[in-house]
């Protein structure tokens, strides 16, 4: 998997899901600008010594990437129609994120109306946070993928079907 977040502002953020990705195997792409620098003691901290297993690439461009991209992708937003569960993942899905205070541009929204999800919340909720976001898609993503991806093996013993 490869999640994609849209400008982050919030390093504390950025580091959680560095982590997550780290420990799911998954790859990180950060669209600049980004609401801080990669080099923050904040950033750095939240990912702890994480950083060395987590592959990060940094793009300026995330609709140039996407229209050459060969693998699928999603985009989330607490808005779209479609629940999360309802996504089709595949091995190599990409999973993009808006900012903590942006969200997504609306350009996203006119080109690919048909690649948003949404995770639930209670009715009258602002949103959840972004790192929460994240580990939530992704455990869904790698649950319905881990058939065909053969991951989740630990002390040798592995696991093709979740629980």
């Amino acid at each position: 998997m490869k999640v994609i977040l849209y400008q982050p502002q919030i390093p504390q953020n950025t580091g959680n899901i560095a982590r997550t990705c780290a420990v799911t195997g998954s790859e990180l792409i950060l669209v600049r600008p980004l609401g801080f620098s990669t080099a923050s003691r904040h950033l750095k901290r939240a990912g702890l010594d994480y950083w060395k297993d987590t592959s990060v690439l940094e793009i300026d461009d995330l609709e140039a990437y996407l229209e050459t991209t060969k693998n699928p992708f999603c985009f989330f937003s607490s808005i779209a129609p479609s629940l999360y569960t309802q996504a089709n993942y595949r091995p190599g899905h990409q999973l993009i994120f808006g900012s903590e205070t942006n969200g997504l541009p609306e350009m996203f929204w006119k080109k690919w109306p048909e690649h948003f999800y949404r995770i639930p919340m209670r009715p009258g909720a602002r949103c959840l946070n972004l790192s929460c976001s994240v580990s939530i898609a992704v455990y869904e993503a790698y649950r319905q993928t881990i058939p065909r991806a053969g991951w989740f093996c630990e002390f040798g013993r592995c696991e093709t079907t979740p629980n």
